[in-house]
């Protein structure tokens, strides 16, 4: 049994696509990117004392031939994050139950949809 395919044409947007990628990504375009997203999460971060819309930063990882945005929150009590605990909900030492607000998503959405938004115009004009 054999596969067989034909094809017309050529693979020169696909090739330079790949040519443009494995040269690097723009980290200048990324670092843009991560700092709106900290901007966001720290405006749409619920406010008691503001610490923890002021603990928002970020990091760049790149390894295996992917990079990455990682956003942090350093406010840290007791060993428990707060920026998770305001998301998910938590327990309260009095056995009750504090529930979470979806603040993370909303805010982080809109950078999400203009890195793939950036992404696209890059493969699409390749």
């Amino acid at each position: 049994m054999a596969i067989r395919f034909k094809h017309k044409g050529d693979f020169r947007k696909t090739e330079n696509f790949f040519k443009n990628v494995s040269n690097g990504v723009k980290m200048k375009l990324l670092e843009q990117y991560a700092q709106e997203g900290v901007d966001a999460l720290a405006s749409a971060t619920p406010r008691d004392s503001g610490l923890t819309a002021a603990s928002w930063g970020y990091r760049i990882e790149q390894k295996n031939g992917m990079t990455s945005i990682v956003w942090t929150n350093s406010n840290v009590n007791k060993g428990v994050n707060i920026a998770i605990i305001l998301q998910y909900g938590h327990g309260t030492g009095t056995g009750g139950y504090v529930e979470g607000i979806d603040y993370i998503n909303p805010a982080i959405r809109p950078i999400f949809d203009k890195i793939s938004e950036k992404v696209w115009k890059e493969v699409t004009s390749a």
